[in-house]
């Protein structure tokens, strides 16, 4: 007794850990009885089952046996080949039973018994491929998701002075990743990020999506010079894109506190929403061709340099949001929907936009579409000031509307 004692050991009355022992086994019959409903196959027994009542009601075998053959045909888009055979077995078991009851000839139930072995075997079958085809496509969809994490990195929700949150949804659902694109990443010359969104869909959109990004990536932490990053990626397009090919995109910078850099290359232009709550569109100041159509054009982009305060947020998105249409081909109203979400919580506004969006287009995007949204928070501060400010800081002021900046 004193050697467990001294060992440390538990003499607590050992019914409470039976109990445990009683509920992890009562958890784990409960699932197994869920799983096992899961594959077993309900709806095919029960079609068995109403031909089954029909015969008995009726009497009149030779048109109710044939429909037996429906069953296994159901399981097999329901279940997999051990279920179909299982419904087959039943219905060949209950055919015959009910052909004997009947009296229906030898050689007709044995014609319907024919075609309902045959039917069995082509629905189990069937049933195979479907199962191979969906973990094919469980496969394919794993190799997508991993693919969209290693192209758009998850953005933290802290990147230097900044809040962040970013929304993004591919059209191609199925494949779950698409050709917009966003980055945001601080780099000795501040925190600088791009949304952009390439022309076309599919894998030769995720091509270039994956080009731009890499170029981004290390021109953002090479070049002091935020329009030397979009030149950069201005001559990796020219030289990698095709003739019809390019991407629009915005670029912007945070080098200095209170200062925003800003380069449109034929982009959506961001929203600006300033610490009152005022909302204005950030029009560029000197339109610029989409990246990799400079040299068709001639023009190069400019820098716009913006105010920055404490509080102010800056939305980028893609056209995915803005030309969303919902059943009356009404677009999806980006500034007053940011109007009515604005917080002071990047994500919960993005999370109230983005499903505002899927509510507007009847929850499914024929778009690829992406929100990016960075705050400024207010510098903290301590004893008197912050109970001077808290008042300021509470609550946002009434949202005026829309308005472009000079």
């Amino acid at each position: 007794m004193s050697q467990a004692r001294n060992h440390g050991v538990d003499h607590r009355p050992i019914w409470p850990f039976r109990n445990r022992l009683a509920g992890a086994g009562a958890s784990a019959r409960r699932r197994a009885v869920a799983q096992l409903a899961v594959g077993t196959p309900v709806l095919p027994v029960l079609v068995v089952a109403l031909v089954v009542s029909a015969d008995l009601a009726g009497g009149a075998g030779m048109i109710w046996l044939p429909l037996l053959a429906a069953g296994p045909a159901l399981a097999a888009t329901t279940n997999g080949p051990g279920g179909v055979l299982s419904v087959g077995l039943l219905a060949a078991a209950l055919g015959v039973m009910l052909g004997i009851r009947d009296g229906v000839p030898g050689r007709e139930l044995i014609a319907v018994l024919s075609a309902l072995v045959a039917v069995t075997l082509a629905s189990g079958l069937a049933s195979t491929l479907r199962g191979r085809r969906e973990r094919v496509l469980a496969a394919v969809r794993s190799v997508a998701e991993t693919a969209q994490h290693a192209l758009l990195r998850p953005v933290p929700s802290t990147v230097g002075p900044f809040q962040v949150a970013v929304r993004y949804s591919a059209a191609a659902a199925e494949a779950r990743i698409g050709g917009d694109l966003y980055a945001l990443i601080p780099t000795p010359h501040g925190v600088r990020l791009i949304v952009g969104d390439v022309r076309g869909k599919g894998l030769p959109a995720v091509g270039t999506a994956a080009l731009v990004l890499g170029v981004f990536r290390e021109a953002a932490h090479d070049e002091a010079d935020l329009l030397a990053v979009v030149d950069r990626i201005e001559r990796s397009l020219a030289r990698n894109l095709g003739r019809d090919d390019f991407v629009t995109a915005v670029v912007a910078g945070y080098p200095r506190a209170g200062q925003l850099e800003v380069v449109n290359c034929g982009h959506n232009p961001p929203l600006l929403v300033s610490a009152s709550g005022s909302i204005s569109t950030v029009e560029p100041a000197h339109p610029a061709p989409p990246l990799g159509l400079r040299a068709l054009t001639g023009h190069t982009p400019g820098l716009q340099v913006l105010p920055f305060a404490d509080g102010d947020q800056l939305l980028l998105y893609t056209d995915g949001v803005t030309e969303a249409r919902d059943a009356g081909r009404a677009f999806y109203p980006l500034a007053e929907g940011l109007r009515r979400h604005v917080s002071h919580e990047p994500s919960h506004t993005l999370g109230a936009l983005h499903d505002e969006l899927l509510a507007h287009v009847g929850g499914r995007l024929h778009d690829d579409a992406a929100l990016l949204l960075i705050r400024k928070p207010p510098a903290r501060l301590t004893g008197a000031e912050a109970d001077a400010a808290a008042p300021e800081t509470s609550v946002l002021a009434p949202v005026p509307e829309a308005k472009c900046c000079p």
